[in-house]
């Protein structure tokens, strides 16, 4: 992708919190987003510079719910970002949102100022899943958020689904599958459901409640990839499947290993052969960007051979895989060792 550059946005203001959910994300923090919004911008102004020989052509607004975080202050966002940054005339600007906070008059705003790409939250067709994890929708709202989005002019619209929650069978994880296609969405991201520790759902997990196990997963999960595949989504990426066109260009900058800068309590970078990320902490972030507190959680410069590695391990998750050419051009080594072992 020679200079092109990735920009990650986190917004980390939720309605409420999900039981699964270990992303750095805060309910009841309404309060302090316009505190955050001027961290955020500040951060974006001061950090554009470094990247002056390089075009932005992949935006992603994620979350927490970026959606919840209020029309006009994602507007300042996208401004600040245009203003800043070189984009290309194809950038592709990705909005996170989920149902129960989009609206046809937002998402037209937001159109107009450049997103066309919207990744919403579906998780599942049936509501009694979704109140079992804690989700703030309906599959109704899902249904009228993807109208509005539909109705606003938004041609790449990406749904998420996640197998293996609470009280889920087979045949409910298909009707849900059923469900999603029905809407038309142009790409889906189909997760299995992790059991992080210290989330409220890892703790019901500790107390006995069971879920649907790693085989019963498996099971749903390759019926999926063949039900898709019928439907006309190639799958590229274990979790990701697309129509012919609308692969999510910037969520690939990550398994090839291309550059992004990440803002936002807890957003990762990988800029300039180095990696680090910013401090998990809403107050930290504020304080680090706005009176120059601490404001690195972490960095390294990744060796060569490290960064090898992780090619090997990012590719073999996509369906474009590895190449010999690329892998010696790259990192100049032999590929003979990895060859033999393949």
């Amino acid at each position: 992708m020679g200079n092109t550059l990735g920009l990650y946005l986190h917004i980390p203001f939720c309605r409420s919190k999900c039981d699964y959910c270990d992303f750095y994300s805060l309910a009841g923090q309404d309060d302090r987003m316009d505190d955050y919004q001027k961290a955020l911008l500040r951060h974006i102004t001061e950090t554009a510079p470094r990247t002056k020989k390089q075009v932005v052509n992949s935006v992603y607004i994620g979350g927490g719910t970026p959606s919840y975080y209020g029309e006009k202050r994602l507007l300042e966002l996208l401004s600040t970002v245009r203003k800043k940054f070189t984009l290309s005339k194809d950038v592709e600007i990705t909005l996170e949102a989920n149902p129960d906070s989009v609206d046809l008059k937002s998402l037209r705003r937001l159109r107009r100022a450049g997103v066309n790409r919207l990744s919403m939250g579906m998780q599942s067709a049936c509501d009694c899943e979704l109140v079992s994890v804690h989700r703030p929708h309906t599959f109704a709202q899902t249904e009228k958020a993807v109208q509005a989005a539909r109705s606003a002019r938004i041609k790449n619209l990406n749904l998420d689904l996640i197998y293996g929650l609470p009280g889920q069978t087979e045949e409910s994880w298909k009707k849900s599958v059923e469900a999603a296609l029905a809407l038309s969405p142009e790409h889906l991201s189909c997760y299995g459901l992790t059991v992080e520790e210290g989330t409220p759902l890892g703790q019901r997990v500790a107390r006995g409640e069971r879920l649907p196990d790693d085989d019963e997963q498996a099971v749903r999960y390759l019926w999926t990839v063949a039900r898709l595949a019928k439907a006309g989504f190639g799958q590229y990426e274990i979790s990701n499947f697309a129509k012919p066109g609308f692969q999510s260009r910037h969520n690939l900058r990550y398994w090839r290993l291309e550059p992004y800068i990440g803002f936002g309590p807890g957003a990762h970078s990988d800029f300039g052969g180095r990696r680090y990320a910013w401090v998990r902490d809403l107050e930290g972030y504020v304080k680090g960007v706005l009176e120059g507190g601490p404001l690195l959680d972490s960095e390294d410069l990744i060796p060569q051979e490290e960064r090898s590695c992780e090619y090997l391990m990012l590719r073999l998750r996509t369906a474009q895989g590895i190449e010999e050419w690329e892998y010696r051009g790259r990192y100049f080594m032999d590929f003979s060792p990895i060859e033999e072992r393949l």
